[in-house]
């Protein structure tokens, strides 16, 4: 069986983002994508290992629409955001674990990675991705504001 990146992320055994978690809910976990050079790139993560949506129990479905609410309306009050992607493809070589990706699509995002290219934000190694304290700053500030939603 393939080792689960995830699961070993969600376990602190090996974490995934320097930042912390900017979510913990009962059934779900918000974490920062990295390596990155995409500041706000968001993943969603179930805490049990499940492979396909159709696995979701209808209250892991309902946390779920809350939390991807909650961080719309976050990245929304940034004014550089045109929109918010919202993907699910759990296909990558150790990341069968279902993960939602929730990434601001800045108004001046290229052309040539608009829509699912822009996973090409995604393919950098760490040396070249934000500064882990720059993730860090972040996390914590877009847990404020997710914290201070009505």
């Amino acid at each position: 069986m393939e080792t689960c990146l995830t699961c070993l992320n969600l376990s602190g055994e090996r974490r995934i983002s320097p930042g912390p978690y900017i979510y913990q809910g009962t059934h779900w976990i918000v974490d920062h994508a990295y390596p990155t050079t995409h500041l706000g790139w968001l993943v969603i993560l179930p805490k049990r290992h499940i492979e396909a949506l159709h696995e979701l129990t209808r209250e892991e479905f309902q946390e779920l629409a809350e939390i991807e609410y909650r961080l719309l309306q976050v990245m929304h009050t940034d004014s550089s955001v045109l929109k918010e992607y919202m993907m699910c493809f759990a296909e990558g070589q150790g990341f069968a674990h279902v993960h939602i990706h929730v990434v601001p699509r800045p108004v001046d995002l290229p052309a040539e990675i608009k829509g699912p290219r822009v996973f090409a934000l995604l393919a950098v190694d760490a040396e070249h991705a934000i500064p882990a304290q720059e993730i860090t700053a972040f996390c914590e500030e877009f847990t404020r504001k997710l914290q201070a939603l009505p």
